[in-house]
């Protein structure tokens, strides 16, 4: 009787062994997607987080870029993928939000088909001139813009941007008529205002800071509601008169909907942990980078706070990607 009894007991507890097995996370490498080109701040970002989270989860994170598509691309192929915990998704405020209003017709569906895993970080926006353009301060620039309607051109990284967006909301707040120019992609934009083909730009740091650094970009003003640590000297448009303007690009991390909660609060905890490392936390901020660590209820907030006011603007200035 003893024995059966043991034979049971034995099986029993593989049984849970092997259940256990079955559930431990992650038990390979892990899929990052990145919906922009390879040596860009967002790939940056996700290589630098994707390093120490591999070292945390003890699985390589592989960097899976595809680019094209204002995201499009990168977001359906993620709203598509198995919800198993192997694909996670760099997600910003253009693939989460902006979309919805810049196309009629979207092939994924943002609430519905990505999970928000947590906020990773910031990428401060300014507003920046080529020195030969003889614009000292930002109030005399936008002055000008008002004074001589349609005269001025600025670059963007492109139609729909939140660069290009930052300054639509400039140019409604401030009543000014100002041409947008916008460029495949932040660096050949940079190249070209630095050059002197264009005077103004609307820029992430991340993008624009070597051309800062080497007084070929003179940085006016920028968007964010307090001054950036690393531009102390550099006014906000808030202090200038222009109470209401702030705008960012942000990105998150977001699984696909289906992803079992328990893996999903997991990948929060290691996220969060991943980019408090200090020396994560100063590479990023290296790179003009502001670190925004977060759980996933506060990405979602955020989420929802920005979908109450972009597509609006959108729609109102007439902004499509629609062919």
């Amino acid at each position: 009787m003893k024995l059966p009894h043991l034979a049971l007991s034995l099986l029993a507890a593989l049984g849970m062994h092997s259940a256990m097995a079955a559930e431990a996370y992650p038990a390979k490498p892990v899929r990052w997607v990145v919906a922009f080109s390879a040596g860009g701040g967002s790939d940056i970002l996700a290589r630098t987080v994707g390093l120490q989270l591999s070292k945390q989860l003890g699985q390589q994170i592989v960097v899976d870029n595809k680019p094209g598509g204002a995201t499009v691309i990168a977001a359906e192929s993620v709203a598509r993928s198995p919800g198993d915990g192997y694909t996670v998704f760099t997600a910003d405020n253009g693939t989460l939000i902006f979309n919805t209003a810049l196309f009629k017709r979207l092939s994924y569906e943002p609430k519905k088909d990505f999970a928000p895993i947590g906020m990773m970080a910031r990428f401060p926006l300014v507003l920046a001139t080529n020195p030969a353009s003889g614009f000292a301060t930002a109030k005399e620039a936008i002055e000008a813009m008002r004074k001589q309607p349609g005269k001025f051109s600025y670059a963007s990284s492109g139609v729909g941007s939140p660069h290009h967006l930052a300054m639509e909301m400039l140019k409604e707040r401030a009543r000014i008529d100002v041409t947008h120019v916008p460029y495949k992609g932040g660096a050949p934009a940079v190249q070209d205002v630095a050059g002197g083909q264009l005077p103004f730009i609307v820029i992430d740091i991340a993008t624009g800071l070597p051309m800062i650094k080497a007084g070929k970009l003179k940085v006016l003003a920028t968007f964010s509601k307090s001054r950036l640590a690393a531009m102390p000297d550099v006014p906000t448009l808030m202090e200038l008169g222009y109470t209401d303007i702030e705008a960012t690009a942000w990105q998150g991390l977001v699984v696909p909907a289906s992803t079992p909660k328990a893996i999903q609060d997991q990948l929060s905890s290691e996220l969060q942990k991943a980019i408090n490392v200090p020396a994560v936390s100063a590479r990023l901020v290296e790179l003009g980078v502001e670190p925004l660590p977060s759980d996933a209820a506060a990405m979602n907030k955020r989420w929802s706070d920005d979908a109450a006011y972009w597509p609006k603007l959108i729609k109102d200035r007439q902004i499509t990607l629609d062919q």
